[in-house]
């Protein structure tokens, strides 16, 4: 490979790394919807539940607060947090929150996450950017 092309292939290798979802959930985003879903069985959710705050070094700060059956769920606790274009992962020991996220929509300005608890359980995230 001559020098031109690699530095070409280097290029766009990194553009490709750049453009990744990972910057663009850096921030403050708003949790617009949580549901919780089990099939054959009615749904629950809550709206305007809180914030998760993504910063750039794979950390982030949660504060979710909400209140399902009576059940009150108050969710403060540092995270941490990857990446790639399918999943974000994030990490938060005692957290519900604390699993692997499918990105069902991965836009700029909405997100919009799903996830299982191991049973038929599917959770829904809806995040609208700050």
């Amino acid at each position: 490979m001559n020098c031109s092309k690699l530095v070409l292939a280097t290029l766009l290798l990194i553009g490709a790394t750049l453009s990744s979802c990972s910057p663009r959930l850096v921030g403050s985003w708003a949790i617009q919807r949580y549901e919780t879903t089990t099939p054959d069985q009615q749904g629950t959710s809550v709206n305007d539940i809180g914030i998760l705050v993504f910063h750039r070094d794979g950390t982030g700060e949660k504060n979710i607060a909400y209140s399902l059956f009576g059940a009150k769920t108050d969710d403060r606790l540092p995270f941490n947090w990857t990446a790639t274009d399918q999943y974000v992962t994030i990490q938060s020991e005692g957290s519900s929150f604390s699993k692997t996220w499918i990105f069902i929509e991965d836009k700029a300005k909405f997100q919009k996450w799903e996830s299982t608890d191991g049973s038929n359980q599917v959770q829904t995230l809806e995040l609208k950017k700050q």
